[in-house]
């Protein structure tokens, strides 16, 4: 499948502190961010960390292909995904949530000139076992015909009740953002961009050279050991930072401490 990769190719609204792409803040960190959410989010879905780092940087904040606006790519994998993203945000610092980091990952990995620093939350390099990811694609599967047969609103609620997102506080659920998706929009991303249909990574991690900041919530055991060996993984220029009394989502449920993190590695 051919998809042509424009600045246009995914939705996207801006925030924050419009300079050229050019210019530098402070230690010379590139001033614009590019922020990518989660699987039945949308841009809209991001909280406090994409106000804190509007104060600084140019936020270019993506709708995922099959999300939000972005509904005309039902069926683009993470590999196009990633070349849709690297369109849209430019060059740029990449900060990704979970599907959004492993877009994120894709476009560090194809189009590493344009990526000054990579920012993943709660994000894997994929399933290296030939088995469990097959049984991953057919959980994605069912989650797709539930989500067909049952419609958005119910589904919605069915996925925010899985222990994934236990800890999430009522005002980070997004009830009402999350249903400017479609059906249509976020079962092709289960087809097409799901975990279980995406080629595992691990053996490419090396090849990233610019600084990477990996993040995980301490009560996401699963996580917090994907997100560990992914920094060893990569090298020197990674690093993982555990985010206390956190679990999958770490921008949401603990904003403080995972936006001073984030921070932290971006004026390092």
């Amino acid at each position: 499948m051919a998809i042509e990769a424009t600045p246009e190719s995914l939705a996207a609204r801006r925030q924050g502190d419009a300079r050229p792409q050019s210019s530098s803040v402070g230690s010379g960190v590139d001033s614009r961010v590019t922020i990518v959410h989660g699987f039945a989010q949308t841009s809209a879905c991001i909280g406090p960390l994409a106000d804190a780092l509007a104060e600084r940087h140019d936020l270019v904040l993506a709708d995922a292909p099959g999300h939000g606006g972005s509904r005309r790519h039902l069926e683009a994998d993470l590999e196009i995904g990633g070349d849709l993203l690297a369109a849209t945000g430019g060059h740029s610092t990449y900060i990704g949530y979970s599907m959004g980091g492993r877009l994120s990952l894709h476009t560090a990995l194809r189009h590493p000139g344009r990526v000054e620093r990579l920012v993943l939350i709660s994000a894997t390099a994929g399933i290296e076992d030939d088995r469990e990811r097959s049984e991953r694609l057919d959980r994605d599967e069912r989650h797709a015909t539930r989500l067909e047969q049952i419609g958005l609103d119910a589904f919605i609620e069915e996925w925010l009740a899985l222990p994934l997102f236990a800890g999430l506080p009522t005002w980070a659920r997004f009830d009402a953002e999350r249903r400017a998706n479609s059906v249509e929009g976020l079962a092709g991303s289960l087809r097409h961009a799901g975990t279980g249909s995406m080629e595992p990574l691990w053996d490419r991690l090396s090849e990233i050279e610019c600084p990477v900041l990996i993040v995980t919530g301490s009560r996401d055991e699963r996580y917090e050991s994907l997100g560990a060996r992914m920094a060893s993984t990569i090298g020197p220029s990674a690093r993982h930072v555990s985010v206390p009394v956190a679990g999958h989502s770490t921008h949401l449920e603990q904003p403080s401490r995972t936006t001073a993190a984030i921070l932290e590695f971006l004026g390092s």
